[in-house]
């Protein structure tokens, strides 16, 4: 699958991947997304995290993986959803791209789709006020409607340098 250049001017949302794919579908709040099933490693309950001093509000900590520090996000936060509480469906999905590993909470993950590039759609020019630059379209899948995420460029944005300067290794 190839990836999006982080690099160009090109704006995400007017972006489609250009293989199609399978997806995890996990669900934030009342919508559902995806994320490229290649990125992820694992799937994971939620566990309480290590705090860190002077982070952003939706780095949530980091946890000890197996000898490997990751830091974890909660992306209802990042998206500025409302809080929903932790529950037992509440899960971290463990990222690994770009030699980073990384884990996202989110409220449950539903399967894994399989779309072809029929399916996918860019994100309405019509959508206003919404951050839609992480957003690389909108998929259709039986009654289904999934946002899917440009999750690397979400995680290497210039909010989450915090990562790769030393803050949270």
């Amino acid at each position: 699958m190839a990836d999006l250049d982080t690099t160009s001017s090109v704006i995400l949302s007017d972006a489609l991947p250009s293989e199609a794919g399978e997806y995890l579908s996990f669900l934030l709040g009342r919508e559902e997304y995806g994320i490229e099933i290649l990125k992820v490693q694992e799937i994971r309950g939620y566990d309480a995290v290590t705090q860190i001093p002077n982070t952003p509000s939706f780095i949530k900590g980091v946890v000890n993986l197996r000898g490997k520090i990751v830091p974890i996000v909660d992306l209802r936060i990042k998206f500025n959803l409302e809080n929903i509480e932790y529950n037992e469906f509440t899960v971290v999905i463990v990222l690994n791209f770009s030699g980073r590993i990384m884990g996202i909470v989110v409220d449950g993950v539903s399967d894994v789709i399989a779309l072809n590039q029929a399916q996918i759609e860019p994100m309405p020019s019509l959508v206003t006020g919404i951050d839609t630059q992480y957003i690389i379209g909108l998929a259709t899948y039986e009654e289904r409607m999934l946002i899917l995420v440009a999750i690397e460029q979400l995680m290497n944005s210039q909010e989450m340098a915090l990562f790769d300067d030393g803050v949270i290794q």
